[in-house]
């Protein structure tokens, strides 16, 4: 079973949708219209279960070694859950993923902020 097509994401204000653009047995991909951002959703089965929610995004901006050329650059963002095949209940990771995000995202992503910045 595959997430909501399309998905969307806002980033910076800007919403962008995001159209499935593939369909595997434990993987799907949502893709903008520019390509420049995709959403991936996966599992992977063996000793243990890992769940995966993937965003890439790219955009095209200056070189800077040289400022006369653009280039693309990129980055990710995800969020893995590394399960035991037995032992948790998916309301039981839910719990604990509640609990990270929680942590996160509190007093304005506080924490993400300092960790961005090189904190540890």
């Amino acid at each position: 079973m595959s997430l909501a097509d399309p998905n969307s994401v806002t980033i910076s204000g800007a919403t962008t949708s995001l159209p499935r653009t593939s369909v595997g047995e434990d993987r799907s991909e949502y893709t903008s219209a520019d390509s420049l951002i995709q959403l991936a959703a996966s599992h992977d089965y063996g000793k243990r279960v890992r769940r995966m929610l993937r965003l890439d995004v790219s955009k095209i901006t200056a070189d800077p070694f040289d400022t006369s050329q653009n280039v693309k650059v990129g980055m990710s963002v995800y969020t893995v859950f590394d399960l035991p095949p037995a032992g948790y209940t998916n309301a039981e990771a839910l719990a604990v993923w509640v609990g990270y995000n929680t942590l996160a995202t509190a007093t304005s992503n506080a924490v993400i902020t300092k960790l961005l910045g090189g904190e540890s």
